[in-house]
């Protein structure tokens, strides 16, 4: 590994800086493989030979604050959304990577020398998942879903890039929702049905009032984590119960041509996941100690936002569940596909991260396969924002370490 760097320096809007004026802005739609519709923005200046693409499995990076700052450093910048952009009702990973393919096969149209992909939060796992089916032989890949959906990436082209950037990665949307997950539910179908003894917000279990940190005992958490892989494996169940139904409701169908078993069969059974702001880092900062604030991603009440409407995973498709939440189904997992990252690869650790952990952070590192991988640390929030008030982002920080590893590797 090169020189390991550490820099001084919350939020998740933060104010980004302007792109140069002589910046060339276009939109594109592109067909998929399988025939779905995507759209990105490619932004060019003068003298741009490498493309950077950014894309996240749910959100809309038009307007990522690094954008500017990569354009404002010489190099292009790509940035896509998936089919199920802002809407991951019915996100499934699999095909996500459809989509990230046909935004690879514009870049290597468009003539660029260098595509290097940059995966931030939740691009983490999308990109090594990507990473890893496009430097399989098209008959060694994926042919179907973790719900058991048929899945054609052999038929897709899938460019390879030639460099990955990983900004505040976590483990993969599964992985993280595995930690995050409230495991003192005891009915799927109650928001408010609780196990006292594993209630992370009952102070006989060690939480305390914010903004002060909890401390919970050591064998508290190890059963919470334990009960929260355990609600992970029944939700599991439950969403390969439906998709069971929906199939033999399909089969029926085809054989008799009853509508009532083809309404079965097309009927949503969506899952409401009730509870999943509940990682005990968030409120005991001794656990996997970093810069971070107390709190969330989704506030500095995670007591409160656990019950809210806003969360990971809240509602959600069996199909989704299986390929996206579930930390046990899911293929998009970073550790899992790290190994097949060969390419250059920068890591960039935000220190006040609150999905991102240090030792997720080492281990998703050390998994990486590349030869040539470099680890630096820069102080900030999971989104970029500055450690304390006045203090550099996190996000131009970052950017500076960024531009100057493309610059060394991609000049």
């Amino acid at each position: 590994m090169s020189e390991h760097t550490e820099r001084l320096g919350a939020g998740r809007y933060i104010d980004a800086a302007q792109a140069p004026r002589d910046t060339v802005t276009t939109v594109h739609e592109l067909a998929t493989a399988d025939g779905a519709k995507v759209t990105g923005v490619l932004r060019v200046v003068p003298g741009a030979r490498t493309v950077v693409a950014l894309m996240h499995p749910r959100q809309d990076l038009t307007h990522h604050v690094l954008v500017p700052e990569l354009l404002a450093r010489g190099y292009a910048v790509w940035t896509q959304g998936t089919r199920s952009v802002n809407n991951d009702l019915t996100l499934v990973h699999e095909q996500a990577l459809l989509d990230a393919a046909a935004g690879q096969v514009l870049l290597r149209q468009k003539g660029f020398d260098h595509v290097v992909t940059l995966g931030h939060s939740g691009g983490g796992a999308l990109f090594t998942f990507y990473h890893e089916q496009a430097g399989l032989p098209p008959a060694q890949r994926l042919t179907q879903t973790p719900a058991g959906r048929p899945i054609d990436l052999a038929a897709a082209e899938m460019p390879l890039p030639d460099g990955a950037v990983f900004m505040a990665p976590h483990p993969g949307q599964g992985a993280l929702l595995l930690r995050l997950i409230d495991p003192s539910v005891v009915d799927e179908s109650d928001p408010l049905a609780a196990d006292p003894g594993l209630d992370p917000f009952d102070p006989a279990n060690g939480f305390d009032e914010p903004p002060h940190s909890s401390s919970y005992a050591p064998a508290f958490v190890t059963r919470y984590r334990a009960a929260q892989h355990d609600r992970i494996a029944r939700l599991d169940e439950i969403a390969r119960r439906r998709v069971d139904e929906a199939a033999a409701a399909r089969r029926r169908y085809k054989s008799t041509a009853d509508p009532a078993d083809r309404r079965t069969a097309l009927a949503p059974r969506v899952l409401t996941i009730y509870r999943t702001d509940a990682d005990l880092r968030f409120t005991d900062l001794s656990l996997s100690p970093n810069d971070r604030p107390y709190g969330s991603l989704f506030g500095r009440r995670p007591d409160l936002t656990n019950y809210g409407l806003v969360g990971f995973g809240r509602l959600t498709t069996p199909d989704a569940w299986l390929s996206t939440w579930s930390g046990l189904s899911s293929n998009a997992d970073f550790v899992r596909c790290a190994p097949t990252v060969t390419a250059p690869t920068l890591f960039v650790e935000l220190t006040g991260d609150q999905a991102c952990f240090p030792e997720d952070a080492k281990t998703m590192v050390d998994a990486l396969g590349s030869t040539d991988k470099t680890h630096v640390r820069v102080a900030g929030t999971h989104f970029g924002g500055p450690i304390a008030d006045g203090a550099p982002t996190g996000a131009s920080l970052a950017a500076a370490d960024i531009g100057a590893w493309l610059a060394d590797r991609f000049s």
